[in-house]
């Protein structure tokens, strides 16, 4: 590709001598079904799912470049798109003077009439993008984790390192490593190994409890992205990043690691550093929502420095009062966000989202409670996900009778109960 620009010691260099930012663009992968996640992702995207209270999972993702001011940002939606769609156009709207934006890209079957068979055809059918910003590098990151990353440090370390690919990468436990794809670690961070979901992955040296794990976030030198992606013959089957791109640029000797425990990020303390959290199962989204509630939060929302952005209704303040007979309300280590009433009612190690009602006598107990939903007069909530609009008879009872919730709901192994959006009992 042609620039008006040449590279020395890792950076760009202008024609006239002087240092210039890398021309950055952000794909997000935004198009898994999101299976694991059900009924959740029922009628929505996983990255479109509301995430402590607030927000949506996606956001977490997009907040990280939008702090680091990399402003020019396409996401690759598929399944069930709509809701996911509609938060992005409403909620990342960045100023188009400077040509900055965040815009949804949905299948758009440029190449025949396919769906996206994995990560890797996703950018192959959307390779246009790429050729019309001409970027330097590419980013590419999930859209369905929870974390605070300066992405700006990885692109540094990338550059310098003249790689090809640079893949974040983070300490896990060996049992869920399983789940991920694990890096085999060899000398100034070369990636000398890779192991998509292997049922036997390679732990760290030294450490037989933990493997490194790929976090699905890459950094791609512009033409090794294009080169790998588009196939070469009728057998070129390279459809998947983590199941076939990051392993053949690997055997290149051209992929490298970025530590993700060394990443600074303004406003974090020492807690929060290196927390990620991949919230692809009931379990893992439920333990990263209660992550929000400790008195000392080992994920912060809290941060100035670095915010979570997110689009907030004209909603009123959230009110605590007491019931229609007096019933004083009791609420502790809880997060109760705008338009919220807590009437005469138990919240206690729950996330209260925008809009719910909860009715006096009721107890909401290690639960998290979507948008629009009430509780109803001395109902008893324990350990659950009520997903948006149900409305909760009086009295009822959900969460303490494993057998019983198991007829008419979904229970995670870990005995989270699921009340799927608009249920009506």
């Amino acid at each position: 590709m042609e620039r008006n620009a040449y590279w020395a010691n890792g950076r760009p260099w202008d024609t006239f001598g002087h240092m210039t930012e890398p021309k950055v663009l952000v794909i997000v992968l935004a198009g898994g079904e999101g299976k694991r996640m059900l009924p959740l992702t029922q009628d929505r995207a996983k990255p479109a799912v509301p995430f402590g209270g607030s927000y949506r999972i996606i956001d977490f993702a997009l907040s990280n470049f939008a702090n680091a001011r990399y402003l020019k940002i396409v996401v690759l939606t598929q399944y069930k798109s709509h809701s996911l769609d509609r938060h992005i156009s409403q909620t990342w709207r960045f100023s188009g003077l400077l040509g900055n934006y965040v815009t949804p890209v949905p299948a758009q079957m440029r190449n025949g009439p396919h769906w996206f068979a994995g990560s890797a055809d996703a950018i192959y059918q959307n390779l246009n993008l790429i050729n019309d910003e001409n970027p330097d590098v590419v980013c590419v990151f999930g859209a369905d984790h929870i974390y605070r990353m300066d992405p700006r440090q990885m692109v540094d370390q990338h550059i310098a390192s003249g790689a090809g690919v640079t893949v974040a990468a983070i300490p896990v436990g060996y049992e869920d490593a399983k789940s991920f794809g694990v890096i085999e670690a060899g000398a100034d961070n070369q990636i000398v190994g890779f192991h998509e979901k292997s049922p036997t992955p390679p732990t760290m040296p030294g450490d037989d409890t933990r493997c490194l794990a790929s976090m699905g976030n890459y950094v791609f030198d512009t033409k090794t992205l294009i080169d790998i992606v588009t196939p070469t013959g009728d057998d070129d089957q390279r459809t998947d990043i983590g199941g076939h791109i990051i392993p053949a640029l690997t055997a290149r000797g051209v992929a490298k690691l970025y530590d993700f425990s060394k990443n600074i990020v303004p406003g974090q303390d020492e807690r929060e550093k290196g927390y990620w959290r991949d919230v692809g199962t009931i379990d893992s989204y439920y333990d990263a929502n209660m992550d929000l509630l400790s008195p000392v939060p080992v994920f912060n929302l809290y941060n100035d420095d670095w915010p979570v952005f997110t689009s907030h209704q004209s909603l009123p303040p959230a009110k605590i009062s007491r019931g229609a007979g007096g019933e004083p309300s009791y609420v502790d280590g809880s997060l109760l966000c705008a338009g919220s009433i807590v009437s005469g009612a138990h919240v206690e190690r729950s996330i209260v989202s925008p809009g719910v009602r909860v009715h006096h006598d009721a107890h909401v107990t290690d639960s998290i409670v979507f948008p629009g939903v009430q509780v109803g007069i001395g109902a008893r909530l324990n350990r659950c996900i009520i997903d948006k609009n149900v409305i909760v008879p009086p009295g009822t009872r959900i969460g303490f009778d494993r057998a019983a919730d198991a007829a008419m709901f979904t229970i995670s192994d870990h005995g989270i109960v699921v009340i799927p959006k608009d249920f009506e009992f």
